[in-house]
């Protein structure tokens, strides 16, 4: 006979998205077991987040106070970014000295892997005592007025009030619950490569993005530095093989094209993507007992570092609509609070959805009219200096084109 378990809140995946999420309900007071698919410590395939921006580390603290400064100080803050079009440099932005910082106040940002940011909200999660089961996928949702079963592979039964799916892209969440991600696919193939850094000498700590390297026929070719390592993204050209810049021969002989030549030794991991820019169409269930969050809600291309700092308010936003909803004395006013969460983040996933979009648009090279916009803004930087920053933020998806560029031109 299969054990039955209750609590009030059952969280499914423990990712970032999950951890945070688990660690919300316990700070609290809320019943809760995170369950994850994979036994613990297995490695996660996928792009990762390499970035977390101010105000993920300032919920990230709330929810457990010296975890957003834990992770403030275990990353890097790159000092200086700069873009160049065809080789010639069109921007440049020094902030700066980034030691010494005032030690009471979170950075602007932090840079740091995945695996790193993972390991703290964990650490954070076990000294909270928060409950997790691992290598137990999740199969079934029985969804009802009162509650939700939820079975695993094992045919164990959770019992809870609400779940919070954090399962991911391929989420059994979403489906169970009957809801589905829509939007695009983009038709633009990125490569994304993480390399290690040389720690004896490495590279300067910058954020470097071309436009059209030279050396790479016209790609687009971006740099950003993480502790201990850099990223590298190449988007392709149409007609481009994916093999040739993913093999091991291939990134031998691309990668010392735009970095130095050691680090076509140093590659940790590689990938391919064509992005998706998709939402889900509902971020709860129809008897409002389900919560979407992070890549189970929505997946979007990374310009901007969107995904996991989307995902973070996510869990912590859907834990407070269930404190509500707990609270809630009439069916109505649980479904407003379920639906307030909801409501909430969907608006935010759309408009990140349609600012990544902005930044494809800004990078793909098939549009004669953005090409001419690029062109032009490059020619004009020594004249209206303010074209080099349209075209710095064109990665992390600008809010309006330059003006300069649209009324004139």
């Amino acid at each position: 006979m299969a054990n039955v378990h209750k609590c009030d809140v059952v969280v499914v995946g423990a990712g970032p998205v999950g951890l945070t999420a688990g660690l919300a309900l316990k700070k609290k007071g809320i019943s809760s077991v995170v369950i994850e698919a994979e036994p613990k410590d297995h490695p996660r395939p996928g792009s990762r987040a390499i970035y977390i921006h101010n105000a993920t580390l300032k919920l990230l603290e709330e929810t457990s106070k010296g975890l957003g400064f834990a992770l403030a100080k275990d990353g890097v803050i790159w000092p200086v970014k700069r873009s160049l079009y065809r080789g010639k440099e069109v921007y440049v932005r020094n902030y700066g000295k980034t030691d010494n910082q005032d030690p009471t106040k979170l950075p602007h940002f932090s840079s740091l892997h995945q695996h790193v940011i993972e390991q703290h909200i964990y650490d954070a999660c076990v000294e909270a005592g928060v409950e997790f089961v691992w290598n137990q996928p999740v199969e079934k949702l029985n969804i009802t007025d009162e509650h939700v079963k939820v079975t695993t592979a094992s045919g164990d039964v959770w019992e809870a009030k609400y779940v919070i799916g954090c399962d991911g892209a391929r989420s059994v969440v979403r489906e169970q619950a009957g809801l589905k991600l829509e939007g695009p696919r983009t038709h633009d193939t990125f490569i994304v490569v993480d390399l290690e850094e040389d720690e004896e000498n490495p590279l300067p700590v910058e954020r470097i993005f071309h436009y059209q390297h030279p050396a790479m026929g016209g790609r687009n070719v971006m740099h950003v530095p993480f502790k201990g390592g850099w990223r590298v993204d190449l988007q392709l050209l149409d007609g481009d093989n994916v093999e040739d810049y993913t093999s091991e021969e291939g990134l031998k002989e691309w990668i010392p094209k735009v970095m130095d030549a050691k680090y076509a030794e140093r590659v940790t991991w590689v990938s391919s993507y064509r992005f998706h820019q998709v939402v889900a169409n509902s971020f709860t269930d129809e008897k409002r007992r389900v919560l979407l969050a992070g890549e189970a809600a929505h997946l979007f291309a990374p310009f901007g570092a969107r995904g996991l700092n989307s995902g973070v308010p996510d869990a912590v936003i859907a834990v407070r609509g269930i404190e509500k909803a707990l609270k809630a004395d009439k069916e109505d006013e649980r479904h407003e609070a379920i639906d307030a969460a909801a409501t909430e983040r969907r608006i935010a996933a759309k408009w990140n959805r349609d600012a990544s979009t902005t930044a494809l648009n800004h990078l793909q090279g098939d549009s004669p009219e953005m090409n001419m916009k690029r062109e032009l803004a490059a020619s004009l930087v020594s004249i209206v200096p303010r074209l080099g920053r349209w075209l710095d933020e064109g990665p992390y998806g600008p809010k309006y084109g330059p003006p300069e560029l649209t009324t004139k031109y």
